[in-house]
């Protein structure tokens, strides 16, 4: 017998699986590059047990919340309104109170001071919010308040920044130091960060330049921090870097995040690091796939293990289940989002359950 995910979901619920809020960002209009389907931002539940989800909720109608984040006490949740010239006189954030039932009260909305937001970070006090506006080269420091709002604490603008696109903001676990991705520029630009005074500086060695045409979107850690990886949007790529005790970058090797013999179009989108720190993983959109390595912890350096279909069109963001044994992928031009088992032994992907239907996903956010 067939069970789909919203009717699994009811039937283990009651046998006292943990129901995880998982929050899903999405496009709602028609943009250039996407045909926009959404509402809103969407609520489902995740149950940690079986990795079944329940049926998407819109728990937020707003324009193209295309990146959305969870404050680290589950207080709050920030969404970009990714905004071009022609929708408004800037793009937004938009923050609200996730409440008892994990619906959201919208609290406020502040501009980020450009074009297209594309992505939110939160230092690691939780009191520290960053935005990177793809148009315009402006990422965005703002403080929280006691109710989670939002307030303009520093405005960074890149150089060269007709050109510039900053992807993304990543803050290094010890909070000292921060990495935005810059696929316009080509370069991942490193800053010092005052979690004191709440203000970025550039750092001794300001950038780091990457291999000519690579374009990088996403950045992530190893679990003890000695190394990065950055995923290259145009080449389809992915940097190792090691870094120093000062927040330097050094690249140590690149590697392709596509089989061999592919010839088709592609745009790499995300990586995460298993929270084991054993596998790291990365979506191709095109190659329509989610390609895993096995990571070597001596010297950062990886190992293919396989590429996994996901199942659908256009994988941008996907998620990995806090206790590491579940990936989410969120296929874009198929309205659906993939599942797959993670094998902690191996690093190996299965398709698990059927995919689960939502208009226009682009981004999987659990809260705690």
């Amino acid at each position: 017998m067939k069970f789909f995910p919203v009717i699994l979901f009811c039937l283990l619920s009651i046998h006292g699986f943990a129901q995880n809020p998982v929050y899903i960002g999405t496009y709602t209009k028609t943009e250039g590059h996407v045909d926009g389907k959404a509402d809103g931002i969407y609520l489902i539940h995740q149950i940690s047990g079986t990795g079944a989800l329940s049926e998407a909720v819109c728990v937020a109608e707003m324009i193209n919340p295309s990146f959305v984040k969870a404050s680290p006490d589950g207080k709050n949740l920030y969404a970009v309104s990714e905004l071009g010239p022609g929708d408004d006189e800037s793009g937004f954030i938009h923050s609200f109170r996730i409440k008892g039932d994990n619906y959201l009260e919208e609290i406020g909305k502040i501009s980020t001071e450009s074009f297209a937001p594309c992505h939110i970070e939160i230092d690691q006090t939780g009191k520290y919010v960053f935005a990177s506006n793809y148009v315009g080269g402006v990422v965005m420091l703002y403080e929280r308040d006691e109710q989670g709002i939002l307030l303009k604490r520093q405005k960074i603008r890149l150089e060269n920044a007709e050109a510039s696109h900053p992807h993304s903001v990543s803050i290094s676990k010890d909070n000292q130091f921060a990495y935005i991705n810059d696929l316009g520029n080509n370069k991942v630009w490193i800053y010092n960060f005052d979690p004191e005074s709440g203000r970025l500086s550039p750092n001794n060695q300001p950038f780091v330049k990457l291999e000519e045409g690579a374009g990088p979107r996403h950045f992530s850690f190893s679990k003890n921090e000695e190394f990065a990886y950055s995923i290259n949007e145009l080449n389809s790529s992915i940097t190792v870097f090691q870094r120093d005790s000062l927040g330097g970058l050094h690249i140590v090797e690149s590697y392709s995040s596509l089989p061999e013999n592919f010839d088709g179009k592609n745009f790499t989108a995300d990586i995460h690091m298993h929270p084991g720190g054993d596998f790291l993983y990365a979506s191709n959109r095109g190659h329509n796939s989610i390609v895993a390595f096995q990571v070597d912890k001596k010297n950062g350096k990886l190992e293919f293990i396989s590429h996994y279909s996901t199942q659908g069109e256009f994988p941008r963001n996907f998620a990995i289940s806090p206790d590491g044994s579940f990936l989410y992928a969120a296929n874009q031009n198929s309205d659906n989002i993939s599942i797959f088992r993670i094998n902690k032994m191996n690093g190996k992907l299965s398709p698990h359950l059927e995919p689960l239907k939502v208009k226009t996903p682009v981004c999987i956010e659990f809260s705690e």
